[in-house]
């Protein structure tokens, strides 16, 4: 079945317009709500009496998992096409404003089935409301939403609202009323929300995750964390494509708009918001804004729509965040300058270290079998040790599947073979609700602090102070 409407008068609109475009094939305005907004963070509302705390979670077990998709373009069809290469999936519905995209994902999927899965897919396309009715008329289990950021909040309100469990692309929402919107929904409607971290599923983070639970570098003082990705280039998707619709963001938006790709993996190394710890405050400040404004000017004519565009976001933003055990993260974001990839990934304890890009650790005492103190480096090629004592029994499960599979090294696979996993099993999530908030409102958090010349902005409790019975991440096997 497929459904379209040719009209496009009626596009979705979010006030004010931060441009439009759609790598996934939705066009969306970015959002003109203030990013953070007067009064305490750490007031909250009372959870409603027919609420429940989605912390440790735990959804009734599905056989098979019906999955329906919103956005199929750059990301969105990664995840349809490796989830419907996973047992007990069944893609039953595609919704994209584009035709061609949503023709495309499900051809592929239809294929994958081999004539006994995924045979039987409806397609919305071409209005922006389509993928409500998409989620009325299939009612899914799952709903995979890889949108512009603005639409993300609405639609995984919606999608649960709808009794789907919604599984969304970073971040999980823009501002903190949004993310308390998303934490009432899911509490009532007792549907899981999660924001797909894929960075957690790393080999080096599984690894250094399991070591920092098993008490390698002793107690935990200091993490850094970073997304150092130089992408000017996106500013060449102009009217379709990620570049169109984030490029707005990125002019009018002063913080770390892209937190959670590094902070993610380092939140779970400390239990964040998991009974030991949790986040207390940041500050946050942005160099001057220089280079996208060159590159726009180098790039394209005086006419050009980017360069009728007033850049106010830094091209490097750095963040510290002060837990409540007086833990310090350090975290930077930079699209623009001309580097590196980064996340850096840093974890520091009382007897040793663990760093990414390169991967590389210190000891107290050395490294067995490549350094004698912690005044010098193991790198990854002296590391066989390390791997074969440490490696994540998840990565030993699922490492080798992963890499033939593809997509960020593995890491995009063990992820969606995580979440599928835990629908079919009935167990809890590896990343909740709350840790999808938290890691999220770095971003408007740090757009506040910047605003205010630094100013300490303190995280909403958006647990309701029941982070305290949240169980630590398990070590899966």
């Amino acid at each position: 079945m497929s459904i379209k409407k040719d009209s496009r008068r009626h596009f979705l609109k979010i006030a004010g317009g931060l441009g439009v475009g759609a790598f996934t094939g939705f066009k969306a305005a970015g959002s003109e709500q203030t990013p953070f907004s007067g009064g305490s963070n750490t007031e909250f509302n009372s959870r409603a009496f027919n609420a429940h705390y989605m912390g440790d979670f735990q959804a009734s077990k599905l056989e098979t998992v019906r999955c329906a998709f919103i956005g199929v373009g750059a990301r969105g069809s990664g995840h349809l096409l490796q989830i419907a290469e996973i047992e007990g999936t069944e893609v039953v519905a595609i919704s994209d404003l584009y035709q061609d995209l949503a023709e495309k994902s499900a051809a592929q999927a239809k294929e994958q089935g081999k004539g006994q899965r995924h045979q039987n897919i409806s397609l919305y396309y071409g209005a922006e409301d389509l993928w409500i009715q998409m989620l009325q008329e299939t009612k899914p289990d799952a709903v995979f939403i890889a949108t512009p950021w603005a639409l993300h909040a609405p639609m995984a309100i919606e999608g649960m609202k709808q009794d789907a469990h919604v599984f969304l692309e970073v971040p999980l929402a823009l501002t903190i009323e949004e993310m308390w919107e998303i934490i009432d929904t899911s509490e009532q409607t007792k549907k899981h929300c999660m924001m797909m971290e894929n960075v957690n599923y790393g080999r080096e983070e599984l690894m250094y995750l399991n070591m920092c639970h098993q008490g390698v570098i002793g107690e935990l003082l200091h993490g850094e964390a970073a997304y150092i990705h130089e992408l000017r280039t996106q500013m060449e998707d102009v009217e379709r494509g990620t570049g169109s619709w984030r490029t707005p963001h990125y002019a009018k938006r002063n913080g770390n708009l892209y937190p959670t790709h590094g902070l993610g993996p380092v939140a779970q190394y400390m239990n964040l918001a998991r009974g030991e710890d949790n986040f207390a405050r940041l500050v946050s400040f942005s160099s001057p804004a220089i280079g996208r404004k060159s590159y726009a000017m180098e790039n394209y004519g005086p006419d050009h729509k980017w360069n009728k565009l007033d850049y106010q976001g830094g091209d490097i933003n750095t963040s510290i965040i002060k837990t409540n055990l007086e833990r310090t993260i350090m975290i930077q974001w930079d699209e623009t300058s001309p580097r590196p990839y980064s996340r850096h990934n840093l974890i520091q304890g009382t007897k040793g270290i663990l760093a990414g890009f390169p991967t590389r650790i210190a000891l107290e005492g050395g490294v067995e079998g490549a350094t004698e103190n912690h005044h010098d480096w193991a790198y990854e090629d002296q590391m066989q040790q390390i791997y074969e004592k440490y490696d994540h029994p998840l990565y030993k499960r699922l490492g080798e599947v992963a890499r033939k599979m593809g997509g960020h090294g593995g890491m995009d696979f063990i992820m969606r073979y995580r979440i599928i996993e835990c629908l079919r099993q009935g167990t809890p999530l590896d990343q909740n609700l709350y840790e999808g908030c938290f890691w999220s409102a770095v971003a408007p958090l740090s757009e506040a602090s910047v605003a205010r010349d630094g100013a300490p902005q303190e995280f909403p409790d958006f647990t309701r102070n029941q982070w305290k019975q949240t169980k630590p991440l398990a070590i899966v096997h």
